[in-house]
């Protein structure tokens, strides 16, 4: 059978509208929610500065309400989970959202926040894999039917965040920055092998474009569901004038088995043509703009130097680059002087052998592990070796993520040093966008978007909130038939099996 997308007109958020086409949607597919749920949307951030970001409650609530209804008997459960991005807790991703509000009118729901649960190894056996093996959380190895709700957005790494760029957030911090650099797009294809979503249905009301975490708003006023992620991401990707195989991430999961992106082998039903939703999507930016480019006429001079050797690029779309641009972008919305406040300096990334001229005082920042950098800076003759460590040498078991608290003090320490000297390098593979960020505060004297009194102390009440959890899992992770937040061989992954032809590591094993 070809996969089905659906295309449904939606022009506000009125979640019960969104109940009516989802629960449609569902019926036209003869998918039946069963067992333990689980819901993931894209709450990457939120809040007033990021309204376009995340998949809206509104929408959550008329796909969570859907599912409810068109369940043959009563769910295990139903839940929504997720880890949001940037470091911050999930917890205060979820209260900007206004997620917990939910609980109020769907009685039962459970809310999972990624980077408090046990998390459970699931082996990989295909060929080109990046690891032997991925972390996921407990909620989703062991869900009976998972649906992927992220939002219609772009991205300055990926080109696009549709239903497959989703799952970076099926991962906690250890385990999301591990391949998160100029092979992001292969990792995303890789995290397909944990588990495929029986049901896709995206937020396209009101899309992003641009970025990411920072998208502007794009009025698409679509809902769009589907069957198959491969499938699905291709839609999509027509709808704003993408070709899917320009894609990476798409392009290796289709590679790689998990279903079509030639539209004749798609069956795309719904009331809403894929004409007429090309033409909604027309003139949408999807980003990808190197960092030398992006940063042109301000006072950020950036470098944007080779990636290490392995993979073939030469720019690194999926790390740091990228992240300097989320970065500046949250500082816009949050301090309106920043570009103002901001001195002078230059960024490199990467191995960069062309020269640099920093005029007096204009500091030179060499970003992440594989910075790398031989010549003159102004009176000195420096000789930057790149201190990059292979992927294979890193093991997610050793995987470790500091907390945001630790990256303030981590950066403000660093930058110290910066006032004495011209230069520093700052490590890391990738260096965060919340990293970068504070790097920015650092340099620029800029308000901090952490401190925001409005915000302080949700913030700080999530952070406890959520450090005491993640402690509590941890130490009574045995409920989990392991000790500990690993969990290895006892707690076999309940992985959702794709059509039949399609590789998965139990299939393959």
């Amino acid at each position: 059978m070809k996969p089905t997308v659906i295309l449904n007109r939606c022009a506000d958020y009125d979640a019960q509208r969104i109940e009516e086409l989802v629960f449609n949607g569902l019926e036209r597919l003869d998918l039946n929610p069963r067992g333990r749920t689980l819901v993931k949307p894209n709450c990457v951030t939120s809040g007033p500065y990021f309204p376009h970001a995340h998949t809206r409650v509104e929408f959550l609530e008329g796909v969570l309400r859907a599912i409810e209804r068109r369940a043959p008997e009563p769910l295990d459960e139903l839940a929504v989970g997720e880890r949001c991005g940037i470091t911050v807790p999930t917890r205060f991703a979820y209260n900007g959202a206004n997620y917990y509000s939910l609980r109020k009118r769907i009685k039962g729901l459970k809310f999972y926040h990624f980077e408090e649960c046990p998390q459970v190894e699931v082996p990989l056996y295909h060929e080109g894999r990046l690891r032997d093996s991925f972390f996921t959380p407990e909620p989703v190895a062991q869900a009976d039917f998972f649906v992927n709700c992220p939002k219609f957005k772009a991205h300055p790494w990926t080109t696009v965040t549709f239903s497959m760029k989703n799952y970076i957030g099926i991962q906690d911090d250890r385990h999301r920055l591990l391949d998160h650099d100029h092979r992001l797009n292969e990792k995303v294809s890789d995290l397909q092998y944990i588990v495929q979503p029986q049901f896709v249905v995206t937020d396209g009301i009101i899309a992003g474009e641009g970025r990411m975490l920072t998208p502007t708003p794009f009025d698409l006023g679509l809902i769009a569901m589907g069957n198959n992620q491969v499938a699905f991401d291709s839609v999509c990707c027509h709808i704003i004038g993408v070709d899917p195989m320009s894609v990476e991430h798409i392009r290796l999961a289709y590679e790689n088995g998990f279903g079509p992106v030639d539209l004749s082998e798609i069956d795309i039903v719904g009331d809403l043509s894929l004409d007429e939703a090309k033409e909604r999507g027309q003139g949408f930016e999807v980003g990808l703009i190197r960092v030398e480019d992006y940063f042109k006429g301000t006072k950020i001079r950036a470098y944007g130097g080779r990636p290490p050797s392995d993979g073939g690029h030469d720019y690194c779309w999926g790390g740091c680059p990228g992240a300097l641009e989320e970065a500046i972008e949250i500082m816009r919305l949050y301090d309106q002087q920043t570009d103002e406040k901001l001195p002078p300096m230059h960024v490199v990334f990467g191995e960069y052998d062309k020269p640099i001229q920093p005029g007096p005082g204009e500091k030179i920042i060499f970003i992440g592990d594989c910075a790398k950098y031989s010549g003159q800076l102004g009176e000195q003759l420096v000789q930057l070796e790149s201190v990059y460590v292979d992927r294979s040498q890193k093991r997610p078991l050793d995987a470790e993520a500091d907390d945001i608290f630790m990256k303030m003090w981590s950066v403000r320490r660093k930058m110290a040093k910066l006032k004495n000297q011209d230069y520093i390098r700052i490590a890391g593979c990738p260096v965060s966008v919340a990293e970068q960020t504070l790097i920015l505060i650092q340099l620029g004297g800029l308000k901090s978007p952490y401190f925001d009194p409005k915000q302080v102390v949700p913030f700080v009440s999530a952070y406890l909130s959520s450090r005491t959890r993640t402690a509590f899992s941890r130490l009574f992770g045995i409920k989990y038939n392991q000790p500990g937040p690993m969990l290895r061989g006892r707690a076999r992954p309940k992985l959702n099996l794709p059509p039949p032809g399609i590789p998965t590591p139990l299939e393959i094993k």
